[in-house]
């Protein structure tokens, strides 16, 4: 079978590590989706999101050099509700009143200062 960067493929869970899980495709591909991309959320441990002979849906991030081993990723699809569900915050800064013109005002007076 063909796999594509960005395609969506049925594998089967094979191993699990702190760092991820590994993932069967067919006798020639394999994959690994780490932890980072498990899940939005904070993932403390992969078992909580998948088990060893469960079958996953996946979306294809990259290939490796050889085409055979590919980084795989549950949380690309995710539905985008869930994936936006934490709003970014962003504060606005109040005006400064302080920096650099404040410094080269002062600067003339600590040179004579210094000289002195």
């Amino acid at each position: 079978m063909q796999y594509m960067i960005g395609s969506v493929v049925e594998g089967v869970v094979t191993g699990i590590k702190p760092y991820g899980a590994f993932v069967y495709l067919d006798s020639k591909h394999t994959g690994l989706i780490h932890i980072s991309e498990i899940s939005e959320r904070f993932v403390r441990d992969v078992h909580t999101y998948v088990k060893v002979n469960q079958r996953v849906k996946v979306k294809i991030l990259d290939v490796d050099e050889d085409g055979t081993h590919f980084k795989l990723s549950l949380k690309a699809l995710q539905p985008q509700k869930a994936r936006s569900m934490r709003k970014r915050i962003t504060h606005e800064l109040p005006p400064m009143k302080i920096g650099f013109a404040s410094l080269q005002e002062k600067l003339d007076g600590w040179i004579k200062d210094a000289i002195q």
